[in-house]
């Protein structure tokens, strides 16, 4: 009897990867092609995760004005998120309602890892603020901030073999607020890595034909381990408004 998830399953990694594909050979622009293949990623990951999670190009910002640097693919919470400004597909979304970030990139190189790390920086150093959640007998206390996630997803990866010891020593030369968690070379496979302290880092990874699946399992589990985005203390937000307004 045919492996009806196994045929599905196929078929998801081989339309991504055709459009990847394409992108990489019909548009030759590379501003262009990178932009192409982050929408490919965005809807591949909007039509695939649970729906109370949105991924979206966009900076993020925290309440006292600081701001990251873009990011290809921000995963944040979609029911209590507000956006802070959307306007010309520039989204600005909360510090506090994200769960992770991903870097698009053609290949997996050292180069790239780095300027993952980079863009992972300029969000977890971001500040987060954490409401007590009410409810009808009285309020929860503010929940601990989670460890926004991050990671770097490529067509292809430029080392061989694709996960060895060039990838382990390009994530052991990341500081804490760069480290990446998850990653994806499409035509190559998917890997995970887990830090501790004065430890090697220690790397996971999948090869074969169906990356795309193993990355989407990777993430779902990073997903998973978060629970739910902390409460936005709006009153941070107003405060910093009415500073900004009184001039101070």
């Amino acid at each position: 009897m045919p492996n009806r998830l196994t045929d599905i399953l196929d078929g998801l990694q081989a339309r991504l990867e055709g459009g990847l594909r394409g992108n990489r050979t019909a548009v030759t622009h590379p501003g262009a092609r990178g932009e192409a293949s982050e929408d490919d990623w965005l809807r591949v990951l909007n039509d695939h995760l649970p729906r109370r999670y949105q991924a979206d190009r966009a900076f993020v910002i925290d309440s006292r004005g600081d701001c990251s640097d873009q990011i290809d693919i921000v995963i944040y919470d979609r029911q209590y998120s507000p956006f802070l400004y959307n306007q010309a597909n520039q989204r600005y979304v909360p510090a506090e309602s994200v769960y992770g970030v991903l870097e698009v990139k053609q290949d997996l190189s050292r180069q790239h890892v780095l300027y993952a790390a980079e863009k992972a920086s300029s969000v977890r150093r971001l500040h987060r603020t954490s409401a007590p959640i009410l409810h009808a007998g009285g309020a929860y206390e503010p929940r601990g901030l989670p460890r926004i996630f991050a990671g770097l997803v490529t067509y292809q990866s430029s080392w061989n073999p694709p996960f060895g010891d060039a990838l382990r020593g390009a994530l052991s030369e990341l500081g804490a607020e760069g480290q990446l968690d998850v990653g994806c070379a499409l035509v190559h496979g998917a890997f995970e890595a887990t830090y501790r302290a004065g430890h090697p880092v220690d790397v996971t990874f999948a090869e074969g034909r169906r990356s795309l699946v193993q990355f989407l399992m990777r993430l779902l589990k990073q997903l998973q381990a978060l629970a739910t985005a902390p409460a936005i203390d709006y009153g941070a937000y107003l405060a910093r408004f009415d500073r900004e307004r009184d001039g101070s």
